[in-house]
């Protein structure tokens, strides 16, 4: 892929201290806002940025068809160790493009971002959003979620508002949804998540 993905700066070195993290908080604790904007019967995921696939394997565990997309190798490697058995289809590709995932021909009911879209600048915003807006099925959702607050060092975040979001989303065919916010999940000073739902615009 020609080099690191724009936003995974820090990533690798960090995997094993980010994969405890990540792994000490249950998927329905970091979804409680918008678990009830997921599909209630298996459906087509797709899980972007997931990491060590606590999320994508939770997904999968509830019956849906789910491709995780992590460019960073070595979370790779603590999702196979992790949930090597969960019936997760992996993939190594990333935002903004997401070229690996275009070229597979699918769409999907949901597509989840987690703590992914605060890694990409302006430009790459709307690459991203024009490559999510392709590959949602007709009725499906976008997820995501935005962080607001301090840098940790060595990271490349934006904070990213969610009034940009919405209005990028529609200028895509799309419409928020769902907005929701609250206080960091890993106890960070100063840090808060904005929550948003995505449909294809009536």
């Amino acid at each position: 892929m020609g080099g690191p993905v724009s936003g995974t700066e820090g990533y690798g070195t960090q995997a094993d201290a980010l994969a405890v993290q990540y792994e000490n908080i249950a998927f329905a604790d970091v979804h409680r806002e918008t678990m009830h904007l997921f599909p209630a019967t298996p459906s087509r995921v797709l899980d972007v940025g997931a990491g060590t696939g606590r999320d994508a394997a939770a997904l999968a565990a509830l019956g849906h068809v789910v491709l995780a997309v992590e460019p960073t190798r070595e979370m790779r490697a603590h999702a196979m160790r992790l949930h090597g058995g969960s019936g997760v289809d992996w993939l190594d590709d990333g935002l903004p493009r997401l070229d690996r995932v275009l070229a597979r021909g699918q769409r999907f009911d949901l597509i989840l971002l987690t703590a992914a879209w605060m890694h990409l600048d302006e430009a790459e915003r709307e690459t991203g959003m024009a490559a999510l807006a392709r590959l949602l099925a007709p009725g499906g959702r976008i997820v995501m979620s935005l962080r607001h607050g301090p840098v940790p060092a060595g990271r490349r975040m934006f904070d990213v508002a969610a009034a940009e979001t919405d209005g990028l989303a529609r200028r895509h065919g799309l419409r928020t949804v769902f907005e929701g916010s609250r206080e960091g999940m890993f106890g960070q000073p100063g840090v808060w998540w904005t929550f948003l739902a995505l449909e294809a615009a009536i």
